[in-house]
């Protein structure tokens, strides 16, 4: 998008004030989305509840054709579309609401730093799994991501989807990774975001930011997602702070506006489940 163009955007964005019918998209909850999407998800969705900006959660089988980007989620605020969370924080922050306004240049920077690690480590050890791992492609990738159509669409669409996402595997450097590899990157990642954090009972001391949202999205759906192996969500449970971390977060920001467990909402997605 052109400098000129965003300019467009944020002054419209910025006119109009946060509707109560603002949507979110996403594919369908029961026998559709898969571990990496439903993770992008939960992150915006707890992005906009930390910005107490109210939000409606909608499946669709079409959902990521729906999206001008070809990704979900994305949200459709009066006649605005926009998808996944970089782009929404910018179309929030046009509209006043910013969770990072308090950092300084530095911070803002480390705060951006750890985003591109959590997209490059953890999202893409997911679109791995998923995708490349065969036996989780076979029993679960596949058989979701092709639920809502019928023969021979759904075969042609999932083996296009696994096409994907392997060439863009072997654009990153990835293809030729083990499984024994991914997670071992995966731990990694959560050992720098587990120092990171520390006590503290966010990223940056007391308050959240975008980035707690999104780890929050991927810590999360990992642990309540229950695939072919508990290697992943393993990880993530080696460090004490993280499932704290996790837990924080669901109790503030979704358990006290809906008196019940996220676990058991439109945000699960598994083969059973694997609670924190």
């Amino acid at each position: 998008m052109s400098l000129a163009a965003e300019a467009f955007v944020s002054h419209i964005a910025a006119a109009e004030p946060w509707p109560e019918t603002a949507t979110l998209y996403q594919p369908l909850k029961d026998g559709q989305i898969l571990l990496s999407d439903c993770a992008s998800s939960l992150a915006v969705q707890a992005y906009l509840r930390m910005c107490n900006l109210p939000i409606q959660v909608s499946g669709r089988a079409n959902a990521e054709y729906m999206s001008p980007s070809g990704k979900v989620p994305f949200i459709h605020v009066g006649n605005q579309v926009v998808s996944e969370l970089g782009p929404i924080v910018q179309f929030t922050k046009a509209k006043g609401h910013s969770l990072s306004d308090g950092l300084d240049e530095v911070q803002r920077a480390e705060m951006k730093a750890y985003m591109e690690l959590v997209n490059n480590m953890l999202l893409t050890a997911e679109l791995y799994i998923q995708w490349c791992d065969e036996n989780t492609a076979a029993e679960i990738s596949r058989p979701r991501y092709s639920s809502p159509y019928s023969w021979p669409l759904n075969h042609i669409l999932a083996y296009q989807k696994q096409w994907e996402v392997r060439r863009k595997m072997s654009a990153v450097g990835w293809a030729d990774k083990t499984l024994e590899q991914v997670y071992e990157d995966v731990s990694q990642c959560c050992q720098a975001l587990s120092q990171r954090l520390g006590t503290q009972p966010y990223f940056f001391n007391k308050q959240p930011t975008e980035l707690d949202a999104l780890v929050f999205g991927h810590l999360f759906t990992i642990l309540t997602t229950q695939l072919t192996s508990d290697e992943l969500s393993d990880k993530i449970k080696s460090y004490s702070n993280l499932l704290s971390f996790c837990r924080r977060i669901e109790h503030t920001y979704f358990e006290e506006h809906e008196g019940g467990s996220l676990a058991g909402s439109s945000s699960r997605v598994s083969k059973g489940p694997s609670p924190i």
